[in-house]
């Protein structure tokens, strides 16, 4: 209905506001790898692709060097005047210069870890940053401005969230509204960073969509193959882990061949084979670049030296602390907690909140559960179609826990901070990123079911905001503090950009 989508754009544009606030507010550069990030996407700006891990280029370390805060990993106690000195683009120009060049010599000693990483992102935010260039955006406005690509990112992720929802549940107006509010207010850090993950939700959320359409399709089209297929190589373009998910669309796949009939199979399978082909060969053409570059298909193996850690045999997996109490106690609520709010760390302790982080993975627990439970016959009035595209929603956040899982048991981690071997996990929430609009269906068909005993539609949109209103609260409490800093995108214009 036209007031429903005019509403739903009001929603989009809401989000991309929320993520150019925290965007500009948090400052250069954070502990989630943002220095790495920057660096590959001024080098694929600059039409240089890496073919091994390579050293910071020059012009990336003198960003670095200018705009880096220190807030991330220090308290303003460890400082003589028990506050943090002032941004280096401020200094007088002599001092100024003589500060940049010393951390700029560090930092060109540097290798970057993350050049293996797959190119569609930095390809796309490197296009975004000669655009600004070709615009005038220079200093640290240009910085800025890689980043608030993330801003369209938000605007249309929840838009695709809509569409899903819709498509699944063509009748339920709260579904309608639900899955794009909860996106909408999503508070994950990762959308107020440059690094790869702010494409995986939206990427994989196109190809859910597709294989949705999939399912639902008696004659799956050409073109619906070829694009969802796309989607999908898109995805494990975006993140190396995000490759676990092409199990879901096997799972997609083996639903529609089951219910294949003799009536026009051939072209059903044509379909399906277009499907196969348009994932598997932009794929393929990724892991041979990678096998002729760096020597491995997936372009991992000098990162896992660089980082120190070492594989384990499969038999040495299992002695594993993930499969004790202790160890599902650390690793679960931590996870959970970390796909809701993210990974940053302010004044060297991690941005959260316990209550709040109870709340996430208590919720979410609940909320996978309730769903789950309403996908068994006779229990819901759910379509089989509904049936179907919702156990693909839980296949593609499950496979995904489950690969987390699988890392953390499959290597030594040496003396490498996180993982380690104290903490043998892997609990950055980011990784599961790419199953945010299926993760976001099913807590919203979890919501549906609790409040089903409410006849009206208003107050269960009424309870939906307040729980809309504690997220968004809390975000702004415990990611507030940014806003006050004098490095971020707000100061900028306190001294002359060099």
């Amino acid at each position: 209905m036209p007031h429903e989508r005019r509403l739903i754009l009001l929603i989009c544009a809401i989000a991309a506001v929320r993520v150019l606030l925290f965007s500009a507010a948090f400052p250069f550069f954070n502990n989630v790898d943002e220095q790495a990030h920057v660096d590959l996407v001024m080098k694929y700006g600059r039409g240089e692709v890496p073919r091994d891990l390579g050293h910071y280029s020059s012009e990336s370390v003198y960003y670095i060097s200018l705009y880096g805060t220190p807030e991330y990993f220090m308290g303003p106690q460890q400082f003589e005047t028990n506050d943090f000195p002032p941004p280096n683009w401020m200094l007088p120009t002599a001092l100024r210069d003589d500060v940049v060049n010393k951390t700029a010599t560090w930092w060109r000693s540097n290798q970057n870890h993350e050049s293996g990483e797959p190119p569609l992102y930095y390809a796309i935010a490197g296009f975004w940053l000669d655009v600004g260039r070709g615009f005038g955006i220079t200093g640290g406005w240009l910085l800025y401005w890689i980043r608030f690509l993330n801003v369209v990112v938000a605007g249309i992720l929840v838009w695709v969230g809509f569409v899903a929802a819709r498509l699944v549940f063509p009748d339920e107006q709260f579904m309608h509204l639900s899955v794009p509010v909860l996106l909408t207010i999503w508070p994950q850090t990762t959308f107020y960073s440059v690094q790869s993950d702010v494409l995986s939700p939206l990427c994989f959320g196109i190809a859910f969509i597709g294989l949705v359409k999939l399912l639902q399709a008696e004659l799956p089209s050409l073109p619906l193959a070829i694009w969802t297929g796309l989607a999908l190589a898109a995805t494990c373009l975006v993140k190396t882990t995000n490759i676990a998910l092409l199990v879901v669309a096997g799972i997609a796949l083996m639903f529609k061949i089951r219910n294949l009939t003799e009536r026009k199979v051939l072209r059903r399978l044509v379909s399906l084979a277009a499907l196969v082909l348009s994932t598997a060969t932009p794929i393929a053409v990724w892991f041979a670049w990678n096998y002729y570059t760096f020597g491995d298909l997936a372009a991992t193996g000098s990162k896992i030296e660089f980082l120190g850690w070492t594989r384990k045999p499969i038999s040495d997996w299992w002695p594993h602390p993930i499969f004790t109490l202790t160890g599902v106690k650390e690793f679960w609520p931590e996870l959970i907690a970390s796909f809701w709010r993210g990974e940053f760390i302010w004044h060297g302790k991690r941005l959260t909140s316990q209550a709040t982080d109870a709340f996430y993975w208590i919720s979410s627990t609940l909320a996978i559960g309730v769903a789950v439970i309403s996908l068994f016959p006779r229990l819901t009035k759910l379509t089989d179609l509904q049936r179907e595209s919702l156990w693909l929603a839980f296949s593609s956040f499950a496979v995904l826990v489950l690969f987390v899982v699988l890392l953390s048991m499959a290597f030594d981690f040496g003396v490498c901070p996180y993982p380690s071997r104290e903490h043998p996990y892997f609990t950055s929430g980011r990784l599961l990123a790419a199953a945010a609009v299926p993760f976001f269906l099913l807590y919203s068909q979890a919501l549906d079911c609790v409040f089903s005993r409410i006849p009206s539609t208003w107050p269960r949109i009424i309870l939906l905001g307040g729980i809309v209103l504690l997220i968004a609260v809390a975000q702004t409490v415990v990611d507030g503090p940014a806003f006050s800093s004098r490095y971020n995108f707000f100061h900028l214009n306190d001294a002359a950009q060099h």
